[in-house]
């Protein structure tokens, strides 16, 4: 009896861990391109003002990149009127309608903190348009 009681306890703990895997992994938003930190990236966020909804446009650079599975997400810097506004974005947020890669930028770490301490064209990365990388890599 002690071994039906264990084999029941296993495949009950099996089929807990993949019912907790299939709700946590969520369908990946079609709609994002592929970019990594030092991108400039255009993302497209829904925006809802009482009945209407809209979408709204937030342009700036990705910073860091963190997290796995339904838990990543990415954070993206730019400057406004003179003041630096970082917003961070989940991949898997029904607000994100789409994000669209504008430049690559030549970066060799993954994660941009540096940029809150610059200004100016101090704070500008090396970059080339992403039509022309997208075009030599194929």
């Amino acid at each position: 009896m002690a071994k039906a009681a264990k084999k029941s306890a296993k495949t009950s703990e099996v089929k807990e861990t993949n019912l907790i895997r299939r709700i946590s992994v969520k369908a990946a938003n079609k709609n994002i391109q592929s970019f990594s930190s030092g991108d400039t990236v255009n993302v497209f966020v829904k925006v809802k003002e009482g009945e209407k909804e809209r979408v709204q446009l937030f342009k700036g650079i990705v910073t860091k990149i963190q997290g796995a599975g339904a838990a990543k997400s990415f954070t993206v810097r730019k400057i406004s009127a003179g003041v630096g506004v970082e917003r961070t974005f989940p991949f898997t947020s029904p607000a994100l309608d789409k994000v669209e890669l504008v430049n690559v930028g030549k970066v060799r770490r993954s994660k941009l903190y540096f940029l809150r301490n610059l200004s100016g064209k101090a704070a500008k990365i090396e970059s080339e348009l992403a039509g022309a990388a997208t075009a030599a890599a194929e």
